[in-house]
């Protein structure tokens, strides 16, 4: 029954005083997880793990099972994503554990709270060769905030918390967790377990950042005629949606959004800014960077002008001024720290807002410019298909209630200069590590986390090849979403750069896939599957895909020899 303990007789035979209450490691896990707030696990099954799952049970944890366990990792990373709650993996020892390092990996990147556990033979067999004995701690130590084998039956309610606060620790990240089988399977008294209580085992990680700095922020931006922010992934990781729009409008600042700070503001806010982003950077006077560290998505810092003022805030002490020196840091959570400089800007006779509407002018005539001279490509009715206009279509069929997923090399970039999220948190790719095979496990943990919005996936067709078999376990669970495959029947950001560097003799060495008709495959799981060739077609295949209640993939055959400036512009291939 669901939510009862496990027990053993109430007294013993005699009429004595009941027996201790015993309870496995197993349940002790599911209880910890219970605490944290956890509802679903994804997991790829194995013997080693097989307690957790009765506790699970037990404790109403829906246990979702994936084809490999790559996907589980990736979609406990999109489940802490899409809910704010962290997400868990449950995997077996040896392969089980290490097919799951590369979404670890991801996570870390990305600033993703989640745990992964793996299973690991029984101490009492330790160092003796057991089955998929590995030392998986030391492989994940690296890749994770914090990585620990749990000794004792007893303690291990107390470690799985202990994990969950240290993923919590600063900026949000990956914990993992091996437990051997007989600590897992091993029986304790009840009142020898430590079991953290919800809500009582960790701290608030909410920090406002020094007040000495949000006063001296407000002021430069009080004083600037020419300020620009971009607003990066830790404004949704600390759900700053509503103070950083606040802090935008008041001051009207010209806003940037990139990774998971896309959709902050709604296409058509006056403030929200897209293809002038170079633009602002090279000529503003006072540059504040939320929430993204000076990494190669913004030229190492050299991207920014470097006469402007540029402010850092960040929830990591370690990433403030990393690769650029900065004139102001600020260590916290971006929306109180935002809030608080709205707050300190606003009690100022002026606060300049209004003197920098021909600031925002400016950018608007740069914006309109690269718009206009897109334009052709986004319309194309060329064939093979031009990606702009894939994107482009994709783009107009996206709703308020439609969580964008991208997964793939160019034909993601691409759509990142086009695909416009409606809704804050509705934007998903890997991250900097730049993954590909995420498309589908976040497919999986977006849907499953709110069955209540639309997913639409857009996926390069290798990148499709790493994890799509699990579009099977889209069907078996019902999770219905509308996916778009952009072949090229290339790996083509690489084919580019081989291209570049090497010469067009030598341009198709170990990039070329071959033709697959993706909508086959989808149908023969058990989806809904088209195929695309002429643009005409796209818009009216995507809405059939909807129409359709079923996992989807429309397979758009797009021109091999069309590459994203994006890609163009990437600096390994200078």
């Amino acid at each position: 029954m669901v939510g009862t303990e496990p027990v053993v007789e109430a007294q013993t035979a005699n009429g004595s005083a009941p027996a201790p209450q015993l309870i496995s490691g197993g349940h002790l896990v599911a209880k910890a997880l219970k605490a944290e707030g956890v509802d679903t696990i994804f997991t790829l099954c194995g013997g080693h793990i097989i307690d957790i799952y009765d506790g699970c049970v037990d404790e109403g944890i829906e246990v979702i099972d994936v084809r490999h366990e790559q996907v589980a990792a990736h979609a406990a990373d999109g489940y802490a994503r899409v809910t704010g709650k962290p997400g868990c993996a449950v995997v077996t020892a040896g392969p089980g554990t290490t097919d799951a390092v590369t979404g670890v990996a991801n996570a870390f990147r990305a600033e993703s709270p989640m745990l992964l556990i793996g299973g690991q033979g029984a101490l009492t067999q330790h160092k003796m060769g057991s089955l998929q004995d590995l030392p998986h701690v030391d492989m994940m130590a690296p890749i994770t905030k914090f990585a620990a084998t749990v000794p004792d039956t007893a303690r291990t309610a107390d470690m799985v918390s202990m994990a969950f606060r240290e993923a919590f620790n600063g900026a949000p990240g990956p914990s993992f967790l091996e437990i051997p089988r007989d600590v897992l399977d091993n029986k304790v008294p009840m009142d020898k377990a430590r079991v953290p209580q919800a809500g009582r085992y960790r701290a608030s990680t909410r920090q406002a950042g020094d007040p000495q700095a949000v006063e001296r922020l407000a002021d430069l931006l009080a004083h600037a005629t020419k300020p620009a922010i971009l607003l990066g992934s830790q404004v949704w990781t600390t759900r700053a949606t509503d103070s950083a729009i606040e802090l935008v409008r008041t001051l009207n600042i010209p806003a940037f959004m990139n990774g998971a700070g896309r959709g902050t503001l709604p296409p058509g806010d006056p403030h929200h800014l897209q293809l002038s982003r170079r633009y602002a950077f090279d000529n503003a006077d006072v540059i504040v960077i939320v929430g993204t560290p000076f990494d190669f998505r913004m030229g190492y810092g050299r991207r920014l002008s470097a006469k402007a003022t540029v402010v850092q805030i960040d929830l990591d002490y370690r990433t403030v001024g990393k690769n650029r020196d900065i004139d102001l840091g600020i260590v916290g959570d971006a929306g109180l720290i935002l809030s608080a400089v709205t707050a300190a800007a606003s009690g100022r006779v002026d606060n300049g807002a209004t003197g920098r509407k021909p600031w925002l002018e400016e950018l608007h005539k740069v914006e309109e410019q690269a718009r206009q001279k897109r334009l052709p490509q986004l319309h194309s009715d060329a064939s093979p298909i031009h990606p702009y206009r894939l994107v482009h279509e994709i783009n107009q069929f996206l709703t308020e209630d439609s969580i964008y997923i991208g997964d793939g090399g160019d034909i993601v970039t691409f759509s990142g200069q086009v695909v416009q999220p409606k809704s804050p948190g509705h934007w998903m790719d890997p991250g900097p590590l730049g993954t590909l095979g995420v498309g589908i496990p976040f497919v999986l943990a977006a849907k499953h986390a709110r069955p209540d919005k639309e997913v639409v996936a857009l996926f390069g067709d290798g990148a499709f090849s790493l994890t799509g078999w699990d579009f099977e376990t889209l069907v078996r669970y019902n999770l219905p979403f509308v996916g778009i495959v952009g072949n090229n029947s290339s790996m083509n950001q690489i084919r580019y750069g081989q291209a570049q560097k090497y010469g067009l003799a030598r341009e198709r060495v170990g990039n070329t896939l071959g033709d697959v008709h993706y909508d086959q495959f989808a149908k023969m799981l058990g989806g809904h599957g088209e195929e695309v060739r002429d643009p005409a077609d796209i818009g009216p295949a995507l809405l059939r895909a909807r129409e359709s209640g079923l996992p989807s993939l429309i397979n758009v055959w797009v021109d091999p020899d069309a590459y994203a400036p994006g890609t163009m512009n990437q600096t390994m291939y200078k």
